[in-house]
């Protein structure tokens, strides 16, 4: 999408490269730092973190810069016309543009952060839904009475297109009810108070970091219902979306700084669930006990699963 190139060929070598870059600066956003909590030890940097950081940035700066550079030959030799339209020809026409103030700099970290942003935190959600389906298989069998229903199809093909986004209902739910028990991004990005303010009685002052834990809130027995347990139903039952409309639900956050990537996400991962519950049952492997699922969280600046998911396709 961002560069009309694939990134997921597995035995490529550029694709673990751009993994391991990936996963890197995730994880290492997400260590515990003592030059965070310490900010007069800053500068010792005594975990390396800054380090490790800028040695992933570098190469990563490196693999993005190549990107660039061919493409404006391409584009420079008319070998690929304008009509070509993915994210970086469409940022290349806006620096053709005189008035632009974007520089290669610009753009390449854009670029850097679209990637990181945009890569673990998708797959992480597919991860934690499709668990919570296999240990709820009665849900399982839901989604695909739901898509038969909406779908019409006699000869049991799945012929999704995005006008049906609107009456895959169910499939929805599913999505809200999974980022309220496991929102990717346990803490939203930091904000900071520009004035001394109250807040239920506390007074934040002027300049302080502040970190939203929507990972409570999701679990706050006292804003919903059973809230540990996997309850799709209860989106049916009300108008709460994505787009913050009701402050207990915010797993993209509020206002302007709202995650940018949210209308695609909430495209995507619903046609990437129903193609892998429409054809196939789900089981876990090696007799595993639906009940005795590895259901812990790996904590960082994303919500991961401590053990990968594994699980068996069944052809239906």
């Amino acid at each position: 999408m961002l560069f009309s190139m694939g990134f997921a060929c597995y035995g490529s070598n550029k694709t673990q490269e751009y993994k391991k870059l990936v996963t890197g600066i995730v994880d290492e956003n997400g260590r515990p730092n003592v030059s965070d909590i310490f900010l007069v030890l800053s500068f010792l940097d005594r975990q390396g973190v800054r380090v490790r950081m800028r040695g992933y940035y570098k190469k990563f700066y490196k693999l993005v810069d190549d990107i660039w550079e061919e493409t404006l030959h391409l584009r420079g030799s008319n070998i690929v016309s304008k009509e070509n339209n993915d994210a970086l020809d469409s940022i290349l026409d806006l620096i053709e543009d005189d008035s632009s103030q974007f520089s290669c700099g610009d753009v390449i970290y854009l670029f850097i952060d679209l990637f990181v942003a945009g890569t673990d935190t998708t797959p992480s959600k597919l991860e934690w839904t499709m668990a919570e389906l296999i240990r709820n298989p009665e849900k399982m069998v839901n989604v695909r009475t739901k898509l038969q229903h909406v779908l019409g199809n006699k000869n049991n093909t799945l012929n999704l297109e995005e006008t049906m986004s609107s009456k895959l209902t169910y499939l929805q739910a599913i999505q809200k009810e999974t980022l309220h028990l496991h929102p990717p991004v346990p803490y939203l990005l930091p904000c900071k108070a520009i004035c001394d303010v109250e807040l239920c009685g506390f007074l934040v002052p002027k300049n302080a970091q502040i970190f939203v834990n929507v990972w409570a809130m999701g679990r706050d027995p006292t804003i919903w219902d059973k809230p540990n347990s996997f309850i799709p139903k209860r989106f049916l039952e009300s108008e709460i979306d994505f787009k913050a409309n009701d402050f207990k639900f915010i797993p993209f956050g509020v206002g302007r700084r709202m995650c940018p990537g949210l209308p695609l996400a909430s495209r995507v991962l619903p046609f990437m669930l129903a193609s892998l519950t429409y054809h196939f049952d789900w089981k876990v492997p090696d007799g595993l006990k639906l009940e005795d699922m590895d259901m812990s969280q790996n904590y960082g600046i994303l919500l991961h699963k401590a053990q990968p998911l594994r699980a068996v396709p069944v052809k239906m």
